[in-house]
């Protein structure tokens, strides 16, 4: 059975606030874990009306309090915006909380606007450029202190925290190669990449003292009903939201349409189509057809699925026919 995740934005819906998301968050938390659900991951972004993870780390502690066993952890934290120790303290924290179950998935995007990133840093210095050093850094502070060390992560030293890459280019699959870690790859919204990237970082992969091999993950939208017809109209909010964001105008995520017709010029049509070409929409059947091409296409030792949906229980109801699915395709190999 190939490890599935989740990962979660948790979405602002229209007519609701923050306080209803991280319920939601919880909730469809709690369910992954019932459903066996590898990770359940959250992400950091800023100035979204529709997205609640801000403050990611006390989302992450928020969801592993209110669960058992799965892990929980960031996909990712955008670690410009961020000291590296900031971040080993943080997640040193989470882990000495929740022992055993929190991943550190870190990104090199500012998750935001120009100006919003400004107000996050102050000093634009510490930009992506900095990023593979900052990563070193960061593992630095893991490592277990030694005499006369002058700062440590105090917690944080000495902790087994997985650090994972994650990217929708080349340079973070180059940078996970080198440096041996997990490799995360974000075709959930920008697929163009994805196989280039997952080549290059097996190709190029050196073994460090925590990874002997190669290890992706890849991002997969997927919106599951009962009916082809019911997922299509589920996908319309995320498709809605995907719109304005590339309008200039995020927002809160809308309820479902019949139809697009009329919301979108060609182009942008085009351009969402291609945002989440990778994405699985429909019935039972044509997920576990979709998750099954998707598998072999990328040989990918792990998914990562996501979907805003406007309604909760539709969207707990759609985990739930994927991990079916995934069960289905296990099965199958199991038996031939």
């Amino acid at each position: 059975m190939i490890p599935t995740a989740i990962l979660d934005l948790s979405p602002i819906v229209q007519g609701a606030d923050a306080a209803r998301a991280f319920a939601n968050s919880l909730d469809l938390a709690r369910h992954a874990e019932r459903l066996g659900y590898s990770r359940y991951w959250l992400a950091e972004h800023h100035n979204m009306p529709g997205i609640a993870s801000a403050a990611t780390s006390v989302v992450i502690g928020h969801v592993a309090g209110g669960t058992k066993t799965i892990r929980v952890g960031s996909g990712g934290i955008m670690l410009p915006n961020h000291s590296p120790l900031m971040i080993a303290e943080q997640f040193g924290t989470l882990e000495s909380l929740y022992p055993g179950r929190i991943d550190l998935g870190l990104g090199r995007a500012p998750g935001t606007d120009m100006r919003t990133a400004q107000a996050l840093r102050r000093d634009m210095g510490n930009n992506g450029d900095t990023f593979p050093r900052d990563v070193v850094e960061l593992q630095a502070y893991f490592r277990p202190a030694v005499p006369d060390q002058a700062v440590r992560a105090v917690p944080g030293a000495g902790l087994n925290i997985p650090i994972w890459l994650l990217g929708s280019s080349m340079f973070s699959a180059q940078l996970a190669a080198m440096l041996g870690l997990p490799f995360a790859f974000a075709s959930h919204f920008a697929p163009d990449m994805l196989m280039q990237a997952i080549r290059i970082y097996r190709e190029r992969f050196e073994p460090s003292e925590t990874m002997a091999k190669p290890h992706v993950m890849a991002g997969l939208p997927v919106y599951a009903a009962d009916t082809d017809e019911e997922a299509q109209r589920l996908f319309t909010s995320m498709q809605q939201q995907f719109l304005t964001l590339r309008r200039g105008r995020p927002g809160q995520l809308p309820p479902p349409v019949d139809s697009m017709d009329g919301l979108w010029a060609p182009h942008e049509q085009a351009m969402v189509a291609q945002a989440l070409s990778c994405a699985v929409v429909g019935s039972p059947e044509t997920v576990r057809a979709g998750l099954k091409s998707f598998i072999a296409r990328t040989g990918a030792d792990e998914i990562m699925a996501t979907a805003q949906i406007y309604d909760h229980a539709a969207r707990v109801h759609s985990f739930e026919i994927l991990a079916d699915a995934r069960d289905r395709l296990a099965a199958e190999a199991r038996a031939a």
